[in-house]
Order: structure tokens, then C-alpha cells, then sequence
């Protein structure tokens, strides 16, 4: 009496998807480099972003971040942007000590 069944549609779908980058891959990748690309030539060539006008850039990424994390469409691309803020602050802050603990004082 076992009769054989086509498989239910939802036994097709609970295969994993493919592995990919994805939209918060991508905000982190696009927020992490982008943002070490933009002070590497932004800093060396513009020179009225000296002093805390140089955290204004990232005062405008932060608030896009914010804005595309709260809205439901996008929000895994703004949660990748600010998980690449963080990566950016993080070893930003870690090769401005190691560049800091180098200096010798002067005499």
C-alpha cells in the first residue's frame, strides 16, 4: 500500500541557498575599503579635511548607515555598512598606535 509521492514543495525549498557574497557582505566590504580609500586620498590631496573637519565624512556615512539599516528593504546592507564602520575603526585605531608608538620624541 506505500504509494510513491512526489516530494512536497516544501521539502525542494529547504535546501541552503548557494554561498554568495550578499547585501551586507557587501556593506561591510564596501564600508570597510571604501572607507580606508576615501582618507588614504582624500587626507593626502584635500587639505580642508584637517582636524575634525576629517570626521565629517564620517559623520554623513553614519547617518546613511543608520538610515538604510532601519528601513526593512535595505537593512542588511546598512547593517554591513555599520559592521564595516566598526572594522575601520577598529583597525584604524590599531595602525594609528602602532604608527604613533614608533615616533621617537624629539629632543
Amino acid at each position: 500500500m506505500s504509494e510513491d509521492y512526489p516530494p512536497r514543495q516544501e521539502e525542494k525549498e529547504d535546501e541552503p541557498p548557494e554561498p554568495g557574497l550578499g547585501p551586507m557582505g557587501l556593506g561591510i566590504l564596501l564600508g570597510a575599503v571604501g572607507l580606508y580609500l576615501f582618507y588614504f586620498f582624500a587626507l593626502s590631496s584635500m587639505h580642508f579635511l584637517a582636524g575634525p573637519a576629517a570626521l565629517i565624512p564620517l559623520g554623513v556615512y553614519l547617518l546613511v548607515a543608520v538610515v538604510l539599516a532601519v528601513r526593512p528593504r535595505t537593512s542588511r546592507l546598512g547593517a554591513g555598512l555599520l559592521i564595516g564602520l566598526g572594522i575601520f575603526t577598529l583597525l584604524g585605531g590599531g595602525i594609528c598606535v602602532g604608527l604613533l608608538a614608533q615616533m621617537r620624541p624629539l629632543r
